[in-house]
């Protein structure tokens, strides 16, 4: 009998470092808990920060070859953006699209081109939702860009406006469904 604990104790310690290294890969993977501290950013990306900070990306997608004038429904609420590393971002979203309606920190890669900030994703894997090339960029109110699901063959359009958290209903229905 104390063989068998000594064997279960050795297999639950082992159980317990794969998890621990699992949940430290994961969360080194998102940036969760690492930030740069928020005196070293430029003023560009200061404003943006402050900007993105409890707002909603209120738009619409489209989908190639699909027929839908004007788009389908599309909706970020973004509770807080972070600078994580040089070129990465981490933002806090909850992504309502067609039949997705899911929230979880997102570290993305984000370049400067003057001072228009772009995520730029290039196959890169959301968890729950799908590996995805997107280019999208914030100007003013106003966010637009491309998207392509390397997976589901298929790729459009986004576009839509930046707006205040506050001022918006973050219970509101998005009915539209995407095309199979």
């Amino acid at each position: 009998m104390g063989l068998i604990k000594r064997v279960a104790r050795v297999v639950g310690r082992l159980l317990l470092m794969v998890v621990i290294f699992g949940a430290g890969w994961l969360f080194a993977r998102v940036g969760i808990g690492t930030a740069i501290e928020p005196s070293s950013l430029t003023e560009l990306e200061t404003q943006f920060r402050t900007r993105m900070q409890n707002t909603s990306l209120i738009g619409q997608f489209t989908v190639d070859g699909y027929e839908n004038p004007g788009g389908m429904s599309d909706r970020y609420d973004i509770s807080g953006v972070e600078k994580i590393g040089d070129d990465r971002w981490r933002f806090d979203v909850r992504m309502r699209h067609g039949n997705v309606d899911v929230t979880l920190p997102v570290a993305v890669p984000m370049v400067w081109v003057g001072d228009t900030p772009i995520i730029m994703m290039s196959d890169f894997n959301i968890p729950g939702i799908g590996a995805f090339t997107s280019r999208v960029f914030f100007h003013g109110a106003r966010y637009a860009g491309t998207w392509e699901s390397s997976a589901a063959g298929v790729g459009g359009l986004m576009y839509g406006s930046i707006e205040s958290a506050d001022d918006t209903d973050p219970d509101e229905s998005n009915a539209d469904e995407t095309p199979e």
